[in-house]
This record gives C-alpha cells, sequence and structure tokens, in this order.
C-alpha cells in the first residue's frame, strides 16, 4: 500500500469530450510532487453503479489514498457519494457537521447580498448526507464540503469537480494527510531537450542510462516529427534523501548529455 495514490474523476462530461480533465492532471502533479506515486487514473460516468464499481476495484489494489472528484454538488446528476456508499456498504445519512456547514455558507451568501435569503431545501441539505462514518471537509470557497472516509485501510477523499474548491479543499485539509504519509519522501525532477537525435536512436541510449542509474526514471517526449528531432527527456526519482535524489538526477543527466553528444545532438538542460 505504502505511498501509492488512485484518483477517480466522476462527471458524463469528461467522457463526451465537453471538460478537460484539469482536475487530474493537478492532483496527479501535486501528489507525485509530495513523493506519492499516482498508479491509476479512472474516469466515469454519473453514474451509481459504476462509480461503486470503481471505488471497488480500487480498494482492492489498497493503495493509501483514492481521491475522487466530481458528483458532490445538488443536483439530479451529482451521484459520487450514493456510489462510495455503496461500495463501502454504509448507508447514507445527514451528518450533522457537514449539515452546519452548508447553512452557515448559505448565510455567508446572504450576508454578502449574492441571495436574499435561503432555506435547507432537500437539494441542499443532499450535500450534506454522507455514507456512515464519513467526516465532511470544509469547502473555503464553495458550498458543498469534501468527505474523508476510511476503509480497509485505504483513505478514501472525495472533492468537488469544480477546480477552484476542489483546489482549495485539497490544500487545506488534503495535502497535509498526503504529506504525512509520504513521511520522508521527495521527488525530484529535471528535463533535458534535445535537438538532432531521433527518438528511435534516443531510446538505447535511454535503456542504457536507466540500466546504470536503477532508481531514475527517463522519459521521452517528441516536440516534432523523427525528421525533424527535437525531444524532451523528462527524468525523475523519488528518495527519503532530497540530496541523493539531486545526486542521481545530476548523474543520469551527465551520461545522458555524454550519449547524446556522441550522436551528434545539441543538449539545453531545463529544470522543471
Amino acid at each position: 500500500m505504502g505511498s501509492n495514490v488512485e484518483i477517480i474523476c466522476v462527471g458524463n462530461e469528461l467522457l463526451i469530450g465537453k471538460t478537460l480533465n484539469t482536475n487530474a492532471h493537478w492532483l496527479a502533479k501535486k501528489a507525485t510532487t509530495l513523493g506519492l506515486a499516482v498508479k491509476r487514473i479512472t474516469v466515469v460516468g454519473d453514474d451509481v453503479k459504476e462509480i461503486a464499481q470503481a471505488v471497488r476495484e480500487a480498494i482492492q489494489r489498497k493503495p493509501a489514498f483514492i481521491i475522487t472528484t466530481g458528483g458532490l454538488g445538488p443536483t439530479f446528476d451529482d451521484k459520487t457519494l450514493e456510489g462510495v456508499a455503496e461500495a463501502l456498504e454504509r448507508r447514507l445519512k445527514r451528518n450533522k457537521e457537514a449539515l452546519k456547514m452548508v447553512e452557515e455558507k448559505y448565510k455567508q451568501y446572504v450576508a454578502e447580498g449574492r441571495m436574499d435569503r435561503f432555506e435547507m431545501t432537500p437539494h441542499r441539505v443532499k450535500m450534506a448526507t454522507l455514507p456512515e462514518g464519513s467526516k465532511p471537509l470544509k469547502n473555503p470557497v464553495g458550498t458543498a464540503p469534501g468527505v474523508v472516509a476510511e476503509c480497509k485501510g485505504v483513505t478514501l477523499v472525495m472533492l468537488p469537480g469544480v477546480p477552484q474548491e476542489m483546489m482549495a479543499i485539497f490544500e487545506e485539509s488534503v495535502e497535509p494527510m498526503l504529506r504525512k504519509a509520504a513521511g520522508d519522501l521527495t521527488f525530484y525532477e529535471a528535463s533535458l531537450e534535445v535537438w538532432g537525435v531521433p527518438e528511435s536512436t534516443l531510446a538505447p541510449l535511454i535503456d542504457e542510462a536507466m540500466h546504470n542509474n536503477p532508481y531514475v526514471y527517463i522519459k521521452s517526449h517528441p516536440r516534432a516529427a523523427e525528421g525533424t528531432p527535437h525531444i524532451e527527456l523528462h527524468i525523475s526519482t523519488t528518495s527519503e534523501k532530497p540530496g541523493e535524489a539531486r545526486r542521481r538526477i545530476s548523474k543520469a543527466i551527465m551520461q545522458m548529455s555524454e550519449m547524446i553528444r556522441r550522436e551528434g545532438g545539441k543538449i539545453r538542460p531545463q529544470k522543471v
């Protein structure tokens, strides 16, 4: 289990191509930077059975964290908590702390003049109806609270789909959990911009460098066609010692640079 993370993004808009999945990109980058390993990103529609199945399958793989985004709002298609409850075999229950968070947020909207008045309609109460045993997470910029639950040693975190809300809850309440789980792990990365060497020529050089540097991962990203080669090499590692991580990256860059120059290529280092 250790430091693995899975991300489940919920929303028909993601599956039909209406909305770019920036949440997955942002969360993956944050988790990786904290020293955790994102093992899988899954996208499912607004369907209780699909959500439940995705969560059940993720729990079976026993990551440290499962983070979902989307489907926490008041509308009919916000079904994430229902799906999670089914996956965990728990009832949905009105949560007093979450209800207070939602009420206070609407009172704030009235005080700010954004609403004339409010009442706790069933749709608003829905946002405070959580799987039993869950805890709400304060939403600093929106209405629907985030949610955290534990199951079989896995921490499930449910976040809204609105990017600003997702980011705010993550940074205030979730990031400390991930940082604690990562312990002293440090992720370190750098990149090399390479010109004049086709990717097919670079491939055996990458194999050799990774063989000589077993804790370093090197990935090539073509920026142009094979006939006019321009390639970014992304070089990364994770270590409990920041100095060791930097040393590994520096060593790998030196070896790659020497081999690329022998092939007549040009290089420009670029720290990520």
